[in-house]
């Protein structure tokens, strides 16, 4: 509830502020307007003696009208007494051929700071209902409904309930951007969990099915068991609800997870780099982790360094691809990696491989059936960043994947 009172103050606090000041400014209006026709009036010790108290209240409820938690109901309620008053005192202050001439009433366009007020605070039904009890007093001010005094009653009613119209239009448009921001924050963290476990508990389990249908025996049912769970844990990662938590890093692979000679897909790194700033990562570093017997990294001979989240990120994603080149193509596919950095300072990354290529409408099949190796672990990786990922396939001519990280890469909010 506090967050959510912050986000309607950002709404509201402008129209109260200007609500105070209004409440000031119509207040020296109104002594001045007395002043010039004192001289005229029936009874200028009682108007006067009202503006005294008006003054007094302004200044001493100078702060209950800068927010909507100290502008109460029951200061309104008040506040809208007061004027009122002032609006029937009128008739023993002025003479009545005065009255009969429209002279002006005590509280003059002060009476609008209540109107207004309410309206702010409780919407365009109170604020029409608070311009009509003013309406009324000042018809019974006047004994008759004039032309002039109907036009300022018209005009006070539509301006307070168009304000408060205006005020709950913004009231449930920043509710509304508040869920959204919630869902797409929620959406975000399945994304990230949902990478997680696509590079970890998913890539195990999928090994160890191979590896129990390999072996046989015993170790064969294992392996069954193992893909069925597999397939259970992708469908909960599509489907489920999952609690909107930060949740820990992956852990990085080992040298041992990744069986065909390269390293895991999680580099380390944070360690001091080749040309590195303060904050930021060696991709080459990074990337060279990832070479093996049967992965080759090129990169150029200049640094190339980022942010270490973005850097951590894109060499995760590159790690991401070359686990499908070990699960699609082969343990002992051959698989090159080479890294570059354009003129603008974007990051290229091309993962390319030797094997028979990705079929048409594979990748989309993939991602429906709950596959998370590109829409989570690469793309969207990628997309987190700000960055893009394409795919290059031809049929018996292996299949390229080229990552590009911008030199802006922007680490997502948590």
């Amino acid at each position: 509830m506090a967050g959510q009172s912050k986000r309607r103050m950002s709404v509201e606090q402008p129209l109260w502020q200007a609500l105070t000041y209004f409440r000031v400014l119509t207040l020296a209006y109104a002594v001045a307007q007395f002043a010039h026709r004192h001289d005229a009036v029936a009874r200028p010790a009682l108007g006067w003696a009202y503006l005294a108290v008006l003054t007094l209240w302004t200044l001493a409820t100078f702060r209950r009208v800068s927010s909507a938690e100290r502008c109460t109901y029951r200061f309104l309620a008040a506040d809208i007494t007061l004027t009122l008053t002032g609006i029937l005192l009128t008739i023993p202050v002025e003479t009545p051929e005065r009255i009969d001439d429209g002279a002006t009433t005590l509280p003059s366009i002060w009476a609008a700071g209540s109107v207004l007020g309410f309206a702010i605070k409780g919407g365009w039904r109170w604020g029409a209902a608070s311009s009509a009890a003013v309406g009324l007093s000042n018809i019974v001010q006047r004994g008759e409904v004039v032309q002039d005094n109907f036009h300022n009653i018209v005009l006070l009613m539509v301006a307070s309930t168009a304000i408060g119209y205006i005020v709950e239009v913004a009231r449930t448009s920043e509710r509304t951007l508040a869920r959204a921001l919630q869902i797409e924050a929620a959406t975000r963290e399945r994304e990230r969990l949902a990478r997680d476990i696509h590079d970890s508990v998913l890539q195990v389990l999928a090994l160890v099915q191979r590896r129990g249908a390999a072996i046989g025996g015993e170790a064969k049912e294992l392996g069954r068991l193992a893909g069925e769970q597999e397939a259970a844990l992708r469908t909960l990662v599509m489907g489920a609800r999952l609690p909107a938590q930060r949740t820990a890093p992956a852990a990085e692979r080992s040298d041992a997870d990744a069986a065909g000679g390269r390293a895991g897909g999680r580099a380390g790194g944070g360690e001091p780099d080749d040309g590195s700033a303060a904050g930021e990562t060696s991709l080459r570093l990074l990337l060279l982790a990832l070479s093996g017997p049967y992965v080759s990294v090129a990169e150029p001979g200049s640094p190339v360094a980022r942010e270490t989240h973005a850097a951590r990120e894109l060499t995760a994603a590159v790690a991401a691809a070359l686990d499908n080149v070990r699960t699609h193509v082969g343990l002992e596919a051959r698989a090159w990696v080479l890294l570059e950095e354009e003129p603008d300072g974007t990051v290229v990354v091309t993962v390319r491989d030797d094997g028979p290529g990705i079929p048409r409408g594979r990748l989309a099949a993939a991602e429906a059936e709950g596959r998370l190796g590109v829409a989570q672990s690469i793309r969207g990786r990628l997309r987190d960043l700000g960055g893009t990922a394409e795919w290059v396939s031809t049929p018996t001519q292996g299949t390229e994947v080229e990552l590009r990280l911008p030199p802006n890469a922007r680490t997502p909010q948590k």
